[in-house]
């Protein structure tokens, strides 16, 4: 007789018998396990209760999203941990040892996770801490956008083509952070001629913001002389508007500019050279 046969005999021979056991172990341990199981339910429905309940509280007292959500989570989790625990004492479950085999395999997966508790504490870090909030416009690591969301393990942020970048918070703390906040200040540019009269130029485009919606009045509006060029003086327009507002803003504002000039007879000059011929052929 091979071994294999052997070994197909033994299974055959134990499958009845840890059936048996299990069966046994069900019809023993019914009401409990029953018990365990409606344990569970009545924990997982207190624990969305009661988080949504704190998550009230917390908005009615101002709090910020970030903290609000990470408070609510912790809730929840030691609501449905500790029923859990519970469910698996009724079930005739050791308590105390599987307390103590937990921590062991915690120091064992703290380990093995090292860059995924760096982006926890990071998480942490950045909820308390608050170097930026949900909807404030922010810049670093050579990528930038809009704050939509800031989780344990990541910050969340939206470009204007609506794309998304997904930043591991590990590598926010500790980086150089530009923050813009809710509003962006414009860096729009325009050429006049020399012959232009400066006055009626920079009154118009003041004119202009003053007439577009998307532009915020305070701070005020920049407006002047950025460069003398070779053939066109460049004026600076630097108004301020919302960060949402950023590319409407641009798009508008240059189409009024274009479209008053042209009624004031204001000159947007082409680049021009002078050349001069030596010598020139008789």
């Amino acid at each position: 007789m091979t071994d294999n046969t052997l070994v197909k005999k033994a299974a055959v021979a134990t499958s009845p018998e840890l059936a048996d056991k299990v069966l046994f172990y069900f019809v023993d341990h019914g009401m409990q396990i029953l018990t365990a199981i409606v344990l569970m339910g009545v924990g997982v429905f207190i624990a969305r209760w009661a988080g949504n309940l704190i998550h009230r509280w917390l908005r009615s007292k101002a709090y910020d999203e970030p903290v609000s959500n990470l408070i609510v989570k912790v809730v929840k989790l030691l609501i449905i941990g500790f029923i859990g625990l519970m469910a698996l004492g009724q079930m005739g479950v050791q308590i105390t040892p599987l307390i103590a085999g937990i921590g062991v395999a915690g120091v064992g997966l703290s380990l093995a996770m090292q860059g995924i508790l760096g982006n926890l504490v990071a998480g942490l870090t950045i909820i308390f801490s608050k170097p930026f909030a949900i909807g404030e416009y922010i810049e670093l690591l050579g990528v930038h956008g809009q704050v939509t969301d800031i989780d344990l393990f990541s910050t969340t942020l939206l470009h204007a083509d609506n794309s998304r970048v997904i930043v591991p918070n590990r590598k926010i703390v500790g980086e150089i952070l530009h923050n813009y906040g809710n509003i962006r200040q414009l860096d729009l540019a325009v050429a006049i001629g020399y012959g232009t009269d400066l006055t009626l130029a920079l009154s118009t485009v003041s004119a202009i913001l003053q007439h577009t919606p998307t532009v915020l009045t305070e701070p005020a509006p920049v407006v002047g002389i950025a460069a003398l060029n070779e053939s066109s003086i460049a004026l600076a327009i630097k108004p301020w508007v919302k960060v949402e507002d950023f590319i409407p803003a641009q798009a508008a504002i240059y189409q009024a500019v274009i479209e008053r000039f042209r009624d004031r007879k204001i000159e947007i000059p082409f680049p021009r050279r002078e050349i001069q011929l030596l010598n020139p052929l008789p």
